[in-house]
């Protein structure tokens, strides 16, 4: 255990030690930081303790503004500085917890720091891979004998989404306006969004990188798994539903991403994995792997009107329900030799579980707005509302402790006057 006090439920045990960026009121810069408990380890400040054969040549990459350098590093790297943070953490390792004027400048509370995008990301790609929620939509739109496309059940769909929007946890996003077609016999109108909605979605930076023309092998994939984030593709369907045939989606989802700011690392989740789901065909073989890389992580999703006091939770679902793995995603992204780099995000899709308290959309809890969402003291929605809260949450429950991810958390601001 550490000699850092830490609340059994906290997101952030000794267990966990999630990568941030973070700046405070009276230190402007943007550093890598390490949450702990109810406090933020300082990298800047002890890059000199990582003596390590890889980081002892490489302690600049905590100087760093965004984490991009280090995930470059690589898998032996990230394993190198976990080991050594464990170390230094520990209640048996006295180099820190003895050292009372280093502590004092290498740790700082989670309450006085403002966290910033972990990342400068280069591109975001936005999987499909929820076979429930994958079946719902495909339900309320083409009917329930052709629920599934042809191709789903043999490959991770997918599609590049925005990087330019993706945001961090707290930033407030707009309502877009677009072209919509509510009325089939009539042309397009333009307006707001009437149906934005949310996605509850997990992401994963990836670190490594491949070369251009150079696949990754899915038996080599989980070296540039870098970590995982929360993530709220918001999403304005009616936007959406007019534009996405034939390309897929574009101003219906670019509009803005949401990010929780705490890169859990693949280590730190790895007890938490689960045997993957089976896959009926059999996938070809560049898409095959058996070791488990499904993972139990608890998710929430709550949300808080204007005029209410308390958030009311609106879906419980679970990472453990995707159909494809993170791995089986990243196969498949570079297969045909597409280069991924430091930086980059790849998200899961909407997480949808077999239980309507699972779904993961306001679209499918509303069942295309065809019934409300009951919030308690009279509110209730279809889709979201100016001045809405949206917060997400994650956790995966260990003995005594959590890995959590902190919140990932949006509200809604008016749209543009036109």
């Amino acid at each position: 255990m550490s000699f850092i006090k830490v609340d059994p439920k906290s997101d952030f045990s000794f267990h966990n030690l999630p990568y941030g960026i973070f700046s405070t009121q009276n230190n402007a810069k943007r550093r890598v930081g390490v949450a702990i408990g109810d406090q933020i380890l300082d990298l800047r400040v002890i890059k000199m303790l990582f003596q390590g054969p890889i980081m002892s040549q490489h302690q600049h990459v905590f100087d760093q503004p965004v984490l991009n350098a280090f995930m470059a590093l690589g898998y032996e790297a990230w394993k190198e500085t976990r080991t050594t943070l464990q170390i230094l953490l520990s209640a048996s390792e006295s180099t820190l917890r003895d050292d009372f004027s280093l502590r004092s400048r290498a740790f700082v509370p989670q309450a006085e720091a403002v966290m910033h995008l972990p990342a400068d990301i280069g591109d975001y790609t936005d999987f499909y891979s929820s076979w429930d929620h994958a079946t719902n939509v495909g339900i309320m739109f083409r009917g329930k004998e052709n629920a599934l496309m042809p191709n789903w059940l043999r490959l991770p769909v997918g599609y590049h989404g925005r990087a330019s929007s993706v945001v961090v946890s707290g930033t407030a996003i707009r309502r877009p306006s677009g072209q919509m077609r509510p009325d089939q016999t009539k042309p397009p109108v333009f307006g707001p969004s009437k149906q934005l909605d949310i996605e509850l979605e997990m992401a994963f930076f990836v670190g490594g990188g491949n070369q251009l023309g150079e696949p990754i092998p899915i038996h080599k994939a989980h070296e540039h798994v870098f970590g995982m984030v929360l993530m709220n593709d918001w999403s304005a369907r009616d936007i959406q539903s007019w534009e996405y045939v034939p390309l897929g989606p574009f101003l219906g989802k670019n509009f803005g991403t949401t990010i929780s700011p705490w890169v859990v690392p693949m280590e730190a989740l790895l007890p938490f994995a689960e045997p993957n789901t089976i896959q009926d065909p059999e996938p070809l073989p560049y898409l095959q792997h058996d070791d488990p890389y499904t993972f139990n992580i608890n998710l929430l999703v709550s949300l808080r009107g204007q005029r209410m006091t308390e958030a009311a939770a609106i879906c419980r679902s679970n990472f453990k329900y995707m159909y494809w793995t993170m791995k089986q995603q990243l196969a498949h992204h570079t297969v045909n030799g597409c280069n991924v780099r430091p930086g980059d995000l790849l998200a899961s899709g909407t997480i949808s579980g077999p239980d309507p308290e699972s779904f993961g959309s306001m679209l499918e809890l509303s069942w295309r707005g065809s019934k409300s969402i009951d919030l308690g003291g009279g509110e209730s929605r279809t889709f979201l509302q100016d001045g809405d809260e949206v917060t997400i949450t994650g956790y995966c429950e260990g003995d005594g402790y959590r890995v959590g991810f902190g919140a990932c958390k949006g509200t809604i601001l008016p749209a543009v006057q036109h």
